[in-house]
């Protein structure tokens, strides 16, 4: 079976390397373009073609997907089955190629969290589970024939990276589970809309104004907003005119009559801001044009 991988984020390098380790025969690999980045405008490859680079695959980097030129090479590399991973929509003429179809791996338990960011609002949202999903692609986003699941505990510690890190992983080993039960024909599909989940949370993209705390809310849904940005993009509050992003922080449940969004500190070791329920105690921070620090460090270098 010759299959096309289409990825671009670390989290798509695993099953790439889980899918060659298990003997498939990738033809060719989809990438997004290269981009410059940072302040030299160094020229940054994404992690997949990095991979896909080191283990001599063919790759391809269209701008648009729909692209004659990059759909007549698609066409030549007679793929039996595409497979999708934390990459962008694909066209119909894209996804209806394969006489096998295309497939996507999901970080959520679909039909929940559909979208850009499952991982994100899952923690945001303070869920105690999340998992991974295979499905068949269609047209509507995430909504096609569920082929096989695998349910994660949430601690509640995690953080997004944390649930990133564990979802890459236990996806990886589905994907090649999916993989395997497509080649012998020994799968059922499950339409979506007959799972029995009546309420349907999504998971829409990340902007810079979902990150700003509001220190109004209660203590645990700060904490949980504060782990669902965590490593990236980082929830954050405007402290002393600066931007502060809060990488790592506890919560404490208290009862107290400080404004919400004060802060007190022993100078040392503690940094805590009110919220009306608790105080947020900042473990690892950045304030606007410094590294990321823990807090005795960043206490040690600020007069607050």
């Amino acid at each position: 079976m010759k299959i096309v991988f289409m990825g671009t984020p670390d989290f798509a390098v695993a099953s790439l390397n889980a899918l060659l380790e298990a003997g498939f025969d990738i033809v060719g690999v989809i990438t997004a373009p290269d981009k410059p980045a940072g302040r030299g405008q160094k020229i940054n490859e994404s992690a997949v073609k990095q991979y896909a680079v080191a283990k001599g695959l063919k790759i391809l980097q269209p701008v648009k997907l729909k692209d004659p030129e990059f759909i007549e090479e698609l066409r030549s590399l007679k793929a039996d089955l595409q497979i999708v991973v934390a990459f962008r929509m694909l066209p119909e003429i894209v996804w209806n190629m394969p006489s096998k179809g295309t497939i996507n791996l999901h970080g959520s338990l679909l039909p929940q969290y559909r979208g850009a960011a499952p991982i994100n609002w899952a923690i945001i949202n303070g869920e105690k589970e999340s998992g991974v999903s295979t499905f068949f692609l269609k047209q509507e986003i995430d909504t096609g024939d569920i082929l096989f699941t695998v349910r994660v505990e949430i601690d509640e510690q995690d953080t997004a990276g944390d649930l990133h890190d564990k979802l890459m992983n236990i996806g990886a080993d589905l994907l090649v589970k999916t993989v395997k039960a497509i080649e012998s024909g020994e799968y059922k599909e499950i339409p979506q809309d007959k799972t029995g989940e009546k309420v349907l949370k999504t998971a829409p993209k990340i902007f810079r104004e979902d990150c700003q705390i509001d220190w109004n809310q209660p203590v645990m849904k700060i904490y949980n907003h504060i782990r669902g940005l965590s490593p990236y993009p980082a929830a954050f509050c405007i402290f002393q005119d600066k931007t502060l992003k809060i990488y790592k922080a506890e919560a404490e449940q208290a009862v107290h009559q400080l404004e919400p969004g004060s802060f007190q500190t022993d100078h040392k070791t503690t940094l805590k801001f009110a919220c009306p329920d608790g105080f947020i105690s900042v473990k690892e921070l950045q304030l606007e044009g410094k590294k990321k620090m823990k807090i005795d460090e960043f206490l040690r270098g600020v007069r607050l």
